[in-house]
């Protein structure tokens, strides 16, 4: 029994030591504060012995091509806080339309400034992979944002040699009502923006809660879904070398990254 005035010394021991409890994989992901949705995602895609390690950029609730091209400035320091004793595999800035407005290489020069021992990431890298490892060639488009971001969307989506049948936005300006607009409204949308001759549906933004109701935008069009969230974690879980097919979200997790 311990009294007053006594000073601890503990028995020598020889505690038992593995990788810890994230042995595959750790992912990090740098969202905006006002992302409702992602995070969650990230938890209920990861598979068993998968770490998520989430940071948050501090970011305006009001959403355009100006607030967005600011996100860049604060870019190296998160990816320096994400675990950097732990040094996860792939870091990510998981926001689809700041991706497009500041530029995937100079976002992921950021990321390895303050993090130069991950694979840098961008969420629209992910779609891309994603876009083409489905082989998709038309796609529509459904988004929460303002016009002025769809159109840079469907200019970035041009060029990387996707054709864009049909683009529609919500025209929302607030991260907030972003993840608020409910899961059945997207199933909803997916069906009205639609065409026959689309080769896959993409609904874009990293904070809808479009990823828990791909499976049930698919059994209703017969189309592969991309969502955000969706194709960053495949891309991300494919990088760091994990290859599991993951069931209930989307005919995605099926396939393997050809790089």
């Amino acid at each position: 029994m311990f009294k007053t005035g006594q000073v601890i010394i503990s028995k020598v021991r020889k505690p038992s030591f593995d990788k810890g409890r994230h042995s595959r994989a750790r992912l990090g992901f740098i969202l905006m504060s006002t992302d409702l949705a992602a995070e969650s995602d990230f938890y209920d895609i990861a598979p068993k012995d998968v770490a998520i390690h989430i940071t948050r950029l501090k970011t305006d609730d009001h959403t355009t091509n100006e607030t967005l091209s600011k996100h860049i400035e604060f870019m190296a320091d998160a990816a320096s806080r994400i675990q950097p004793d732990t040094k996860p595999d792939v870091i990510s800035y998981s926001c689809t339309s700041g991706s497009i407005v500041i530029g995937e290489d100079k976002i992921k020069e950021e990321i390895k400034k303050g993090a130069p021992y991950a694979i840098p990431m961008t969420l629209v890298s992910g779609v891309v992979d994603a876009l083409r490892e489905l082989k998709v060639k038309n796609l529509v488009v459904g988004t929460p944002y303002l016009d002025e971001i769809n159109t840079k969307e469907a200019e970035f989506l041009n060029n990387k040699g996707f054709s864009v049948l049909n683009i529609q936005g919500l025209n929302l300006t607030k991260g907030i009502e972003f993840g608020t607009v409910t899961p059945d409204y997207w199933v909803k949308f997916a069906e009205e923006i639609n065409e026959e001759s689309a080769d896959a549906i993409f609904l874009s933004c990293g904070g809808i809660r479009s990823t828990e109701v791909i499976d049930q935008i698919e059994q209703k069009t017969g189309k592969p879904v991309i969502t955000s969230n969706q194709a960053q974690m495949w891309s991300c879980l494919r990088r760091a070398g994990v290859e599991d097919q993951i069931s209930g979200f989307g005919k995605l997790f099926n396939y393997q990254l050809t790089i």
